[in-house]
């Protein structure tokens, strides 16, 4: 089941996607839900932000090709993490598919995406073993993980680097349904693509992040945690379009604009 939250006719709902249209539904996923009589076409429709997690996780170095890469910059051998390593993101980065990511004036041009699986909670957990992690999973959407590099090195705890206005779109919808050893992240600017990997070829994947959140954090509906990113993006400016396709789920497609100064 594909779930969209949507604005038409002036009303924002949750609604299902089903080929072109959307279904209008009273209620939420997370609770109890009904569909209505009322159905849109999905072009004429304005897509939301999925939803605002309570707790915005996230994984740093999930990937061993983004690792590589990452260390031979550096001039550096690569020092693959031998447990999973759990960090954060801000709402208020938080942006819908088809909304503009905004670069500050002040921003160098080291602009960069990264391509996500995010995983979606859909009930309360707490203290989850390897057998039952995912029974706590309702879905899954694409995040784009927008950086500035230059910042990314000076400042402690990436607060603007990874966290100013609009650096976290994330969408269009939730896929509930998905086989994550097919699936494929693909990745465009401006219609060209620029990076392609298996999705699910993580060096930890979705359950031991869960069992290792549990451990210690209450997970809530709602709550996210993307997943990481493989390979390096190119440098992006103003007026480029990433396009970030996960198979199985869709498209997230974002534009980069220059900030005002």
């Amino acid at each position: 089941m594909r779930w969209l939250k949507f604005t038409a006719a002036g009303q924002t709902s949750w609604g299902i996607v089903e080929a072109d249209k959307v279904i209008a539904v009273s209620g939420d996923p997370f609770g109890e839900w009904k569909r209505t009589a009322q159905s849109y076409p999905l072009k004429d429709v304005k897509i939301e932000l999925p939803l605002v997690p309570r707790t915005f996780y996230c994984v740093g170095l999930n990937y061993l090709k983004h690792l590589k890469e990452a260390a031979d910059k550096r001039g550096e051998v690569p020092n693959v993490p031998d447990r999973p390593e759990i960090g954060y993101r801000a709402q208020n980065a938080l942006i819908a598919h088809d909304e503009d990511v905004v670069i500050p004036a002040t921003a160098t041009e080291k602009i960069h995406y990264e391509g996500e699986l995010v995983v979606v909670i859909g009930k309360k957990a707490k203290h989850l073993n390897e057998t039952d992690a995912m029974s706590c999973v309702f879905g899954y959407t694409i995040g784009n993980d927008v950086s500035e590099r230059t910042w990314q090195k000076a400042d402690r705890g990436l607060w603007r680097a990874k966290n100013a206005d609009t650096f976290k779109p994330m969408g269009p919808w939730i896929e509930t349904d998905v086989d994550l050893d097919k699936m494929e992240t693909i990745v465009k600017v401006n219609g060209k693509e620029t990076g392609r990997f298996h999705t699910n070829d993580m060096i930890f994947g979705i359950v031991p992040f869960i069992v290792e959140l549990t451990k210690y954090f209450t997970l809530w509906p709602g709550d996210v945690i993307w997943m990481g990113t493989d390979g390096a993006s190119p440098d992006l400016k103003a007026g480029d379009v990433v396009e970030i396709e996960i198979t199985g789920i869709g498209t997230l497609q974002n534009k980069f604009i220059a900030g005002k100064r």
